[in-house]
């Protein structure tokens, strides 16, 4: 059996991995990309000069020969489903007996006139890094339009060339779409600690031309203008399906899946930024754009595809990454907001730069999930605990077992404990366990 998987991206490639380590099938990747698999989150690195590109590849080039997957780099233009044959933009025709959708993310457009000035750029792929490098190389002044996860890792990027950089956000304060109010506020006091203009209530009116094709500045709604002769647009990603619309693919936002991962097409199958799926778990989101769940994904498929039928399951949901010197991690569903059955519990150090979040339900103190802000934790330990349905009160008892912070470095746990047993007494009874855990 031939399978043919577009995108060489962490989806992609997992399950390009893991059918290989189950089957004989024959395997080709197709990518127009780049033509080895690289980490897509090491791209900053890159730009900062803390590697280079092929660090970036987890494998080595001869991985792919001896473990008998084809690489192809090449544009898949259209797909011929009836056929089952892929159409290039260089006028090849590959067949394929079962395909795999795995195309990843694009940025979103703005749609302003000027967007496409010289200097006026996304970062997500290979090539937006190498256009990045282009634009910057004589820049002296730098506005990012949107916050998010890639916000900071360019205004992080920018600086560590001395460039000034602006950050025009729509909300508050940073990410607050994502993070609860007093978290988005301490990022946002980190963001400025570290020379960086966060303009917050603020949206992009009109982008300006230095009249010779390049950009020379920006005027917000608002009508203030700032100069750049840089304007990075980080507004998020959508899935990048242009290639498929007006097919018989069943399509939304994304290419539609079932929990199997299987479209409304025999033996064709999506996954990762690229996939919606068509009734996702209460309170989860219908389009998982994480690298984590992209490989859980591409795990799973492969089980269905060399026949042991497997139902995707994420599990609890999960994510990490890192605003400037601030590590972050979340587990379960965390929003803005506590659901109405819920009571949150929030401690911050007085340092600004270290946070723990609990939420838990009313009725019976289980817990829901938890936020780190420059605390590291252990990734199974907040996955059983929340699996478990465990009592807040025992959580808060056991926090040193999940805390990984680097040797020698302060421990809060004792500090969390007091302040949560101040606003919580009614979990009081829990304290003898905490004493005969931390104090002696």
């Amino acid at each position: 059996m031939k399978i043919v998987i577009i995108g060489n991206g962490i989806g992609g490639i997992t399950a390009a991995r893991n059918i290989r380590k189950q089957s004989d099938h024959e395997i080709l990747v197709i990518s127009a990309e780049s033509d080895y698999f690289f980490s897509r989150t090491a791209l900053m690195y890159v730009y900062m000069g803390q590697m280079k590109f092929e660090h970036t590849q987890p494998y080595e080039n001869w991985f792919w020969e001896k473990n008998r997957i084809s690489l192809l780099n090449a544009y898949v233009k259209s797909v011929d489903f009836e056929r089952q044959t892929l159409h290039t933009a260089n006028g090849q025709k590959i067949g394929y007996d079962k395909l795999i959708i795995a195309t990843g993310s694009v940025p979103k457009k703005i749609g302003l006139s000027g967007e496409g000035l010289k200097g006026v750029q996304s970062l997500y792929s290979k090539q937006d890094l190498e256009l990045l490098e282009q634009n910057s190389g004589d820049v002296k002044e730098a506005v990012i339009v949107g916050g998010g996860l890639i916000g900071v890792e360019l205004a992080e990027m920018l600086r560590s060339r001395n460039i000034k950089v602006s950050i025009l956000i729509r909300e508050n304060a940073y990410w607050n779409s994502v993070l609860p109010q007093d978290e988005a506020q301490m990022i946002s006091r980190h963001i400025a600690e570290h020379h960086i203009n966060l303009i917050a209530n603020t949206e992009l009116g009109k982008i300006l031309d230095d009249g010779s094709g390049s950009v020379k500045g920006i005027i917000t709604k608002k009508g203030a203008e700032i100069p750049c002769q840089l304007l990075l647009i980080s507004i998020g990603v959508q899935p990048n399906i242009n290639f498929l619309k007006n097919s018989a693919l069943a399509i939304n936002k994304g290419v539609l899946v079932n929990e199997f991962l299987e479209t409304n097409i025999t033996n064709v199958y999506a996954l990762g930024d690229c996939a919606e799926f068509e009734n996702p778990k209460l309170l989860h989101p219908p389009i998982e754009q994480l690298w984590y769940t992209a490989q859980m994904q591409g795990e799973a498929l492969a089980n269905t595809i060399c026949g042991h039928h497997q139902t995707y399951r994420r599990g609890v949901w999960f994510n990490s990454a890192k605003f400037l010197d601030i590590e972050y991690q979340t587990y379960g569903c965390m929003f803005t907001q506590p659901l109405a059955d819920e009571e949150t519990f929030y401690w911050e150090h007085s340092s600004g730069r270290k946070a723990f979040r609990a939420n838990f339900e009313k009725e019976n103190g289980a817990l829901r999930g938890f936020n780190f802000l420059g605390i590291r934790f252990n990734h199974p330990v907040a996955n059983r605990w929340i699996s478990e349905k465990r009592n807040i009160g025992l959580c808060i008892a056991e926090l040193k077992k999940g805390v990984f912070d680097a040797e020698f470095s302060q421990q809060h746990h004792r500090k969390i404990a007091d302040e949560f047993f101040r606003q919580f007494p009614g979990y009081a009874k829990t304290q003898k366990t905490i004493k005969l855990k931390f104090w002696m």
